[in-house]
Order: C-alpha cells, then structure tokens, then sequence
C-alpha cells in the first residue's frame, strides 16, 4: 500500500472516529465505559464461539458447496435436480427461519440438542447453497475446448473434473468464496436467538444486566470488524491478483 493511500485511509478514519464521537457526545447519556472492562470475560468468550462456530461453518459449508456445485453440473439427472432443490431451499428461505427449523424441529425429532453444533450445521447449509452456485459457475467458466481435449487423451468424467477443470475453477471462485465467507461470520450473530453464546449474545446478556445498550454493542461492533476485516482484506487482494493475472 502506498504512503498516500495510508495517508488517506488514516485521514478518512480520523475523521469517521471524530463525527461519531461528536454524535454520542451530544447524546444526553451517562457512559460508564468500565462496563465492557469488567464483563470482558463475556466478550471473550463470545468471541471464541464466534470463531469457532465460523470456523466450523466455512470448512463444512465450503465441503457442501463443492459437492453441491459438482452435482449441478453432474451428468447425472439425480445428482442435479439434488442439488438444484438444496439451492432453491436455502436460497429461498432466510436464515433465521432455517435456524428455528434446525433447532426446534429436525433437532427435536432426533433428540439433539447441542445449540452450537446445529448452528455450526445451519449455517454451513446456508452458505454452502451460496457456494454451490459459484463453484457451479467457476466450473462452467473453464473453456469447453479444454474439456474435449481432456477426454480425448482419455480421461474419463471425474478424471477431467480432478485434474483439469476444478484447478481452474478453485482459482477462480476464491475470491467470492472468501467474500461469503465474511457474510456468514456476521450471520453467525443470529445463532443468539438459540442461546449460543457468541459475541451477540455476549452482548445481550450484558445489556440486559447492566442496561448499558451502548457500551455493550459498540464493542460487539468492534470486535466483528476484528473477524472479518482480515478476510474482506484478502478478499480485495485476491480480486486485484485475479484482474492482473487476466
């Protein structure tokens, strides 16, 4: 990054920090910032399930969608209409519905009821329909003329897929992936509605207790940003290394 680039970021940040502090100041409020000091017991453990829960949620949503992308794109019939309608589900429906359902009804029938498992399940679901339909796309983007010419050496369907298509289209798809990934470490937040202590539910414990609504979700907010600027920052230098390689 350059020295100028550096400048005007730190200049721009300045003065967002300056107008919300002119913004609260005006708040006729009595800020006890020692709040978030003394519950940062809570904070910290919010954020451990946070990036556990995420954690967990991006390595298996990632394995659903790479499976769910080769069956939209499956030669066999089963295989696509499969994974067409698990798109068209979590597509289709909001997360926090998906939610209620994973918890209250499929979790009842089977008589489990660890919250953060099922949240860490959910939300895999969730963004690996997303994912699906990308790697769908980075697999349909890889020139057919390769395609042929792999099965003309004899590789056979799956051969071609391992050794020529998918290299291409993991490059391709690497930057939205990384992108969805950051929306699902803030659509991990709604995993409070079933009392999964993460970071928003941290907060809502402490705001209930010390009725403190600002000095309790300003550092959620905070603490978000911490999550996921270091991907949304990979996923802008992925993005110009693709535009340079193109």
């Amino acid at each position: 990054m350059s020295i100028y680039r550096f400048s005007l970021r730190l200049s721009l940040g300045l003065v967002v920090a300056g107008g919300l502090y002119y913004l609260f100041a005006s708040i006729d409020y009595p800020w006890n910032w020692r709040v978030p000091w003394e519950y940062r017991s809570l904070f910290l453990q919010g954020f451990y399930y946070t990036l556990v829960v995420s954690l967990g949620s991006i390595t298996l949503g990632f394995c659903f969608g790479v499976m769910g992308g080769l069956g939209r794109v499956s030669n066999s019939i089963l295989a696509r209409e499969i994974a067409t309608l698990y798109v068209e589900i979590f597509r289709g429906t909001p997360l926090l519905v998906q939610i209620y359902v994973f918890y209250f009804c499929l979790a009842t029938v089977i008589h489990y009821d660890n919250a953060k498992i099922i949240g860490i399940v959910t939300l895999a679901c969730f963004s690996g329909a997303y994912i699906t339909e990308m790697v769908r796309a980075g697999i349909e983007s890889v020139d057919k003329g390769q395609v042929e010419a792999a099965k003309s050496t004899g590789l056979d369907y799956w051969q071609t897929m391992r050794y020529i298509v998918f290299p291409q289209a993991l490059k391709r798809i690497i930057p939205p992936v990384t992108g969805q990934f950051v929306s699902l470490i803030k659509d991990s937040s709604l995993l409070s509605v079933i009392s999964v202590r993460e970071l928003t539910k941290a907060s809502e414990i402490i705001n209930a207790t010390t009725y403190k609504t600002f000095e309790a979700y300003l550092p959620l907010a905070g603490l978000y940003l911490v999550l996921t600027y270091p991907l949304s920052y990979l996923t802008r230098r992925l993005e110009k290394h693709m535009k340079y390689e193109h």
